[in-house]
């Protein structure tokens, strides 16, 4: 049996993992890459196997940098069955399309560049067009190979393979995947965490615990810290948004990501709101795509947990605010950046890499009555990190543009279980399994949590090399 480590490998995107055994070859993930230029390429090289030889695809959840590479893996001859949980497929629904369409208008604005250098140098031709890593109709293709699942349900995917999806509290539809694998007369059970969720934080219920495994691959974004605690993020949260509302009367602009993030900033500023620590706000949320998760997370509510349901009801929790306007149309959209102050923007992508976020940032990154929320995980190379990490000026939509505006980083929202809740959820291992491999982590974070592991629990513990291949016997 080989395990062989496709991405999220010493970094933390681009998950994908290839499992072969006798007669049957799979995949758990098939994610983008990103995080700037250069994963422009990895994602087009991302596939050292032929798509067509894979037998199905286990996807833990609906993330882009867990299954954005779907629709390139079946445009280019891959036939089987992808399964993942129900609200997974609901969101991908929406997501894949959207990841779809952001490829088409890169390959547009890149062709478009290329036409008018040319033209500059007297000629129209020279480089070879670009075309989009896939397009809208190939990500629809994809949409249609997506088998539906329950938690706690054992499926056979293959004869040979067995595997169950458990809650792993990160995003709606997120799961925690265990995995039988025989191979002759031996049987294995491999442990894949996908990506876990913080433990007693607003929306979803906490990451299963899981007793036992052969093999285990474990996460470990945030493997070299802790989270600020979620009463320290609701208390700099409420000085952000008032100093900035009320002392300021600037804008707060919260970059988001649509799916999970989004749904729980409007969670805590309503709850927020309903204990009086906040005033009526009017929040726009602005991308299509959370506007859809969010509609997909209501429709989902039997996942959510049980403090959801009081505070949030049928309504999304709309009755807190002054105004909660889902923005839809592109005119609306630019018409946000006429605000000039009294606003809460929350708008995707997450680490400021595309969308809508963009134009926000154009606008109100100049002002100093203006405040960035950060809410999530930057991986390096993005917009996002380089603002995390201080910049003074950054390049956007091809403008130069002065960073005046206050920046808060919330720490405490994460989606992403901190070093204490990794090292929970892993001892409710009843023995040491035979081999632990560190995944979905920057290079020093996942080599030292392996070093963790080793020391704190006494297990095989280590941090593949991208391409790596294991055999497990």
């Amino acid at each position: 049996m080989k395990l062989t480590f496709l991405g999220a490998a010493r970094e933390v995107t681009g998950s994908s993992y290839l499992v072969e055994a006798d007669g049957v070859r799979f995949l758990v993930d098939c994610g983008l890459f990103q995080g700037g230029r250069e994963t422009r390429a990895k994602n087009r090289r991302a596939f050292s196997y032929d798509p067509a030889t894979i037998d199905f695809v286990i996807l833990t959840h609906a993330h882009i940098d867990h299954s954005g590479l779907l629709p390139r893996l079946v445009a280019l001859g891959f036939k089987g069955a992808i399964h993942a949980t129900s609200a997974t497929r609901d969101l991908l629904g929406v997501m894949l399309p959207d990841a779809a369409h952001i490829q088409e208008k890169e390959a547009e604005y890149a062709n478009l560049d290329r036409f008018r250098r040319g033209m500059e140098k007297g000629a129209a031709g020279g480089a070879h067009e670009v075309a989009p890593l896939y397009t809208v109709a190939q990500a629809q293709a994809a949409l249609k190979r997506l088998n539906p699942v329950d938690y706690d349900l054992e499926i056979a995917p293959h004869p040979r393979v067995r595997a169950t999806f458990r809650d792993a509290g990160h995003i709606l539809g997120s799961a925690i995947v265990e995995l039988w694998v025989e191979e002759g007369q031996k049987r294995r059970k491999i442990v894949f965490s996908g990506d876990l969720g913080q433990p007693a934080r607003p929306l979803l219920r906490d990451p299963t615990p899981i007793a036992d495994a052969d093999y285990l691959l474990v996460e470990s974004t945030y493997g070299d810290r802790n989270h600020k605690s979620l009463e320290a993020t609701q208390d700099e949260l409420v000085e952000a948004v008032c100093d900035t509302i009320e002392r300021k009367g600037g804008n707060v602009v919260v970059p988001a990501f649509a799916v999970g993030r989004t749904q729980d900033m409007l969670y805590l500023l309503a709850d927020l709101t309903r204990q009086g620590r906040l005033p009526r706000l009017s929040v726009f949320v602005d991308s299509p795509m959370a506007t859809a998760a969010t509609e997909i997370t209501y429709r989902h509510m039997e996942l959510l947990d049980a403090e959801t349901h009081a505070l949030m009801g049928r309504h999304g929790g709309a009755q807190y605010f002054r105004k909660l306007d889902f923005v839809e149309d592109v005119e609306e959209s630019k018409a946000l950046d006429r605000i000039a102050g009294g606003a809460v923007i929350i708008s995707a992508s997450g680490m400021c890499e595309a969308g809508r976020i963009k134009f926000h940032l154009r606008a109100n990154l100049p002002r100093r009555e203006s405040t960035v929320l950060i809410t999530g995980f930057q991986a390096a190379g993005t917009l996002g990190r380089r603002l995390v990490d201080g910049a003074k000026r950054v390049r956007l939509l091809g403008e130069e543009i002065p960073v005046r505006a206050d920046l808060h980083t919330l720490g405490g929202l994460s989606a992403h279980a901190d070093r204490d809740a990794l090292l929970s959820w892993l001892g409710h291992f009843r023995s040491a399994p035979r081999r632990v491999f560190v995944v979905h982590g920057e290079d020093a974070v996942a080599g030292g949590f392996a070093d963790t592991l080793r020391a704190r629990f006494g297990w095989d513990a280590l941090a593949p090399e991208a391409g790596a291949t294991y055999l497990l016997d």
